[in-house]
């Protein structure tokens, strides 16, 4: 069996897909990215660049579509290249949020094409308008309604779409939903899970364990999007009443969604000029390789996660999985995992107090949470294994003719960076 994986950060989210499908006899995986894409070590990955940037001249509200189009292009000439030597893939699995599939059904008239469907901008109840201190206007509704051409286009042409959670495969227009298959890739639970004996020691010389009162937060990028203000606001409330806390921060000072502050460099700079925090007590760790990462969880006393009502990151299910009393903000993708009072906590995203009394009650009464995180643990188990998750991707393109046994399962890498880190 021939395969394209096409992702303009290749591998991205298909890391281990790619890797497992690798593995197979008989397969033949090529993988095909933007000129940047890390790729994988020992796999064949064609690389794009865009002839030229979009103008700027172009409508605001086109821009991103021409910019998808540019990279359609980039891909069609790719695949017509690959064509032309005589590889015709069997099945396309494509990240096509960007573009790059735009044409692919034009070159392969006959390969089945799998779309990754994570998001469908500016449905009702989701992020647009969600934070009142972000408002959005006409503009970015206009703006966003017309970027969705290029989301009907990849539904439209996909013979199948993947969604990794119900919510967000309900954001997509009912029309498509059925031919989207709710399968989530999984989290490492094989390598993941308590340590009572975990330390981590921060820049300044201080060593942490397991059972300390630490307070942990992750994302990919320290942002709105994912509650950083509101969680910068709880922690300066949790300090000031808890005078042994730590916390541990884990993520950059890049924008991954929404905007970057108009008065600061960074959502970080701007944070720590509006609260008082204490600086000996809190350790922003930047971007982590994986092994750090793990152990960060394995620490915790109380996890903060907070999102706008959007894509479900990876970091809630590794928090879960590595045992960590979650404290989630009362949001539709959160719901979806966290039950509160069973697995984990919800409260408010906007409502730092009571998220700062629900850290501060975990941190002082440890053993009153201990089954909720036992729980968690064996609910992400359960449900979001990579082992399962490998499986159900294999049976989308060939059902059932390989056993569970064969699935391809590598152990992160210790230098692997944060290239395993979610969203």
């Amino acid at each position: 069996m021939k395969i394209l994986i096409i992702h303009q950060n290749f591998p991205g989210q298909f890391r281990h897909i790619a890797r497992d499908w690798a593995a197979v006899p008989g397969w033949q995986v090529v993988g095909i990215g933007q000129e940047s894409a890390p790729g994988i070590p020992g796999m064949r990955v064609v690389r794009y660049r865009l002839r030229r940037p979009p103008s700027t001249k172009q409508h605001p509200y086109l821009r991103q579509m021409e910019h998808a189009v540019l990279r359609g292009q980039a891909v069609a000439r790719i695949l017509i290249g690959l064509r032309g030597k005589g590889f015709i893939p069997d099945v396309i699995l494509a990240h096509p949020g960007w573009g790059d599939t735009l044409y692919a059904r034009d070159v392969f008239p006959h390969s089945r094409i799998i779309h990754f469907c994570e998001w469908y901008y500016g449905t009702d109840s989701a992020d647009m308008g969600f934070d009142p201190e972000f408002p959005s206007n006409f503009d970015d509704h206009a703006r966003v309604r017309t970027w969705n051409a290029l989301h009907l286009l990849n539904l439209e042409t996909c013979d199948q779409g993947v969604s990794p959670t119900i919510w967000q495969r309900n954001r997509h227009p009912e029309t498509y939903r059925e031919k989207i298959a709710l399968i989530h890739e999984g989290i490492n639970t094989e390598y993941l899970g308590p340590d009572p004996k975990a330390e981590f020691t921060a820049k300044n010389g201080i060593t942490l364990r397991a059972g300390d009162p630490v307070i942990t937060y992750v994302a990919r990028n320290l942002e709105p999007y994912r509650g950083f203000h509101s969680f910068m606001r709880a922690l300066e409330i949790i300090q000031q009443k808890h005078k042994q806390c730590h916390s541990l921060i884990v993520g950059g000072d890049e924008v991954s969604y929404g905007r970057a502050p108009s008065n600061a460099a960074n959502w970080r700079e701007k944070m720590l000029e509006e609260v008082k925090l204490d600086p000996d007590r809190t350790h922003f760790l930047g971007r982590v390789p994986y092994d750090v990462f793990s152990r960060v969880l394995q620490v915790s006393a109380a996890h903060i996660y907070l999102t706008y009502p959007f894509v479900l990151s990876w970091s809630i299910l590794e928090a879960m999985a590595s045992g960590c009393l979650v404290i989630g903000s009362r949001t539709p993708p959160v719901e979806e995992v966290l039950s509160s009072g069973q697995n984990g906590i919800l409260a408010d995203f906007f409502d730092t107090q009571a998220i700062a009394e629900q850290v501060i009650e975990a941190l002082e009464s440890p053993d009153r949470f201990s089954g909720m995180r036992s729980q968690a643990v064996s609910d992400i188990a359960e449900k979001y294994s990579r082992r399962a998750g490998l499986k159900q991707y294999r049976n989308l393109i060939m059902p059932d003719s390989y056993p569970e046994a064969d699935i391809n399962l590598m152990a992160p890498s210790k230098s692997s960076g944060n290239k395993e880190l979610p969203n």
